[in-house]
């Protein structure tokens, strides 16, 4: 039986406090690609994936008891991801000197090297390097 997703992609969607900055954190830091905007959501391409970044809001006619919201707190996470680089640290330090700040800087575990970052609304990222 054929695959009914065939040809399809997968979107991400992160609800975001301020949209606004949360795009500028994703195309000048990360170095995502701005695709579009309407309303308040912003569309980005992000290594090769589609991330939409979408103001939290209440129930629609198609989703009635869904409620979206931000990361109510930083250390609590139900979501993340991570990003295979060749280079943690070296990753790590580019990625500081455009001001993603860390929550430490990468730690050598043999199997891996990683660190993570926060973007502004508090979605985990992880840099991780196959040890």
């Amino acid at each position: 039986m054929p695959n009914p997703l065939e040809g399809s992609e997968l979107s991400h969607i992160l609800v975001s406090a301020d949209p606004a900055r949360s795009r500028d954190f994703y195309v000048d830091a990360l170095g995502a690609e701005l695709y579009r905007e309407y309303g308040s959501t912003v569309v980005l391409r992000f290594l090769g994936n589609w991330f939409l970044l979408v103001e939290g809001g209440g129930p629609t006619e198609d989703k009635p008891t869904v409620t979206f919201v931000a990361p109510f707190h930083p250390d609590t996470v139900s979501h993340s991801f991570t990003i295979r680089v060749a280079d943690c640290r070296a990753t790590y330090e580019a990625l500081r000197a455009r001001g993603v700040a860390f929550l430490t800087p990468p730690v050598d575990h043999g199997y891996e090297v990683r660190c993570f970052f926060r973007d502004p609304d508090g979605h985990l990222f992880e840099l991780s390097q196959a040890g």
